[in-house]
């Protein structure tokens, strides 16, 4: 099968990556030159504008950072792809614009499958990826074995917007674990205790869930380099609580989660990974950043 990939960036690229190593024939667009440059370096044929990608006899997958980006993609799909393409997006997105594709894709006959993803870059590289999937379940069960490239792990959830809906889930409980993290933590340092010894403590305690172990690999050394960022969480959890807004469903400790990145990027630490919100916290308390 021929697979256009639209956005090849932090998470596009592995999963084209990892499809072109599955025997699939993988042809990418991105608009970024050094996106570009990366996927030749991968070894991954180019499109050289995204109608190419958009008019070639293939199944068209995409991986975007915003709703704009989604927006320009998904609507040249519906006025430009065959009858019948399958269109996949694994991009975190608002609720509404999904929507807003379905209707436009549903008027063209388009298959479209939203295919979100659970887990960061570094999950990408090493295809541990959590795929869920809605839309129509034929074209689920079609490209299951291309979702597989990407892990170990597929679900469906439904024939609409429930794969949208449940990655908000979890980006709300992540960003909620950063959050607690970041109050607990310098609670316990502003009260003289060792930082390396309370991730060791907390890593061999009742609360230390996968993604706390994962963190404290970095987190106990003062690291902060980006596996996603205090931007790309503030986007998040925007969407979380604009689908809030929308299901009429009471986000007021998710408000809060934003109001703590808002003060880490503010304080200069926006590229920095989504757990410099303990360098906020730590600031507000008057405990010294490393």
């Amino acid at each position: 099968m021929n697979i256009s990939m639209i956005g090849v960036g932090k998470m596009g690229l592995p999963m084209a990556r990892h499809l072109l190593a599955s025997g699939y024939r993988v042809k990418a667009f991105d608009a970024s030159p050094s996106a570009r440059k990366g996927a030749l370096d991968a070894g991954i044929e180019l499109h050289e504008s995204l109608e190419a990608a958009i008019s070639a006899e293939a199944l068209i997958i995409s991986s975007l950072p915003d709703d704009a980006a989604f927006l320009t993609v998904g609507q040249a799909v519906a006025s430009k792809a065959r009858s019948g393409t399958i269109f996949l997006d694994t991009s975190t997105i608002s609720l509404e614009a999904s929507a807003k594709v379905a209707v436009l894709c549903a008027d063209r006959k388009i298959q479209y499958l939203r295919t979100t993803v659970s887990g960061n870059n570094k999950m990408a590289e090493a295809a541990q990826l959590t795929v869920m999937a809605s839309g129509p379940q034929a074209t689920y069960e079609q490209v299951k074995p291309i979702l597989a490239a990407w892990g170990p792990v597929q679900f469906y959830l439904g024939d609409a917007e429930q794969a949208r809906l449940m990655k908000l889930v979890i980006n709300l409980m992540i960003a909620a674990t950063a959050n607690m993290l970041s109050e607990a933590l310098v609670l316990g340092q502003k009260g003289g205790l060792d930082w390396k010894q309370m991730w060791d403590v907390i890593c061999s305690s009742a609360v230390a869930s996968p993604i706390i172990k994962a963190k404290a690999v970095q987190l106990r050394e003062h690291d902060y380099a980006p596996t996603f960022t205090v931007a790309q969480m503030q986007k998040d959890v925007g969407i979380i609580l604009a689908a809030g807004a929308q299901l009429q469903v009471p986000l007021a400790m998710t408000a809060g989660i934003g109001q703590q990145l808002q003060a880490a990027a503010a304080q200069g630490d926006v590229g920095l990974d989504y757990a410099a919100v303990i360098r906020a916290v730590a600031r507000s308390a008057g405990v010294s950043v490393k």
